[in-house]
């Protein structure tokens, strides 16, 4: 491979690297074999990456992707183990407390930009409504508006169902 080739595939990398990483993402559900993915799919592509990028370099590296991790599904066993005996009790969840930050997580994000900041400086940052109107260059009832709004939202959230009810400053 010569410079032209490799100054190509770094700028392809550069340029659609993220975009593959969503997409890793979304297939493995795991940040960490996301980025292992990508890598995997990158490296196989490399050492053709002459032949490629004459055609479609992102529809190759995808599909190289997408490969790459149906074997690796395919090689992961996941049948059940059987027992002679039942548990009488449900194990306890050990994830639960991240799956509840990740569900407020969410709901967070698709909460406007103003209406997030005075979520979080006012329940997280335990901030006054005054301190935040002053932090936020606002008036007081705008950061009560809008923080009733918030609330009103993520109380409707689907992302936070199952978590118990959302209260202002734990009232």
């Amino acid at each position: 491979m010569d410079g032209n080739e490799r100054a190509s595939f770094a700028e392809f990398v550069a340029a659609r690297g993220q975009a593959l990483q969503r997409t890793a993402y979304l297939l493995t559900s795991d940040w960490a074999l996301a980025e292992d993915l990508v890598q995997t799919a990158l490296s196989r592509a490399y050492p053709r990456w002459n032949h490629i990028v004459r055609d479609d370099p992102e529809a190759y590296v995808r599909r190289a992707l997408v490969n790459t991790w149906s074997s690796w599904w395919r090689r992961k066993w996941r049948g059940e183990v059987p027992t002679e005996m039942l548990p009488e009790q449900a194990a306890s969840d050990a994830f639960a407390s991240s799956d509840r930050r990740d569900a407020l997580r969410t709901a967070l994000d698709r909460l406007p930009k103003r209406q997030r900041a005075i979520v979080v400086l006012r329940y997280h940052e335990d901030m006054s409504e005054a301190q935040v109107a002053h932090a936020l260059g606002v008036s007081v009832g705008t950061v009560k508006s809008q923080a009733s709004r918030a609330l009103a939202k993520l109380r409707d959230d689907a992302a936070l169902v199952g978590y118990g009810a959302v209260t202002a400053g734990g009232e």
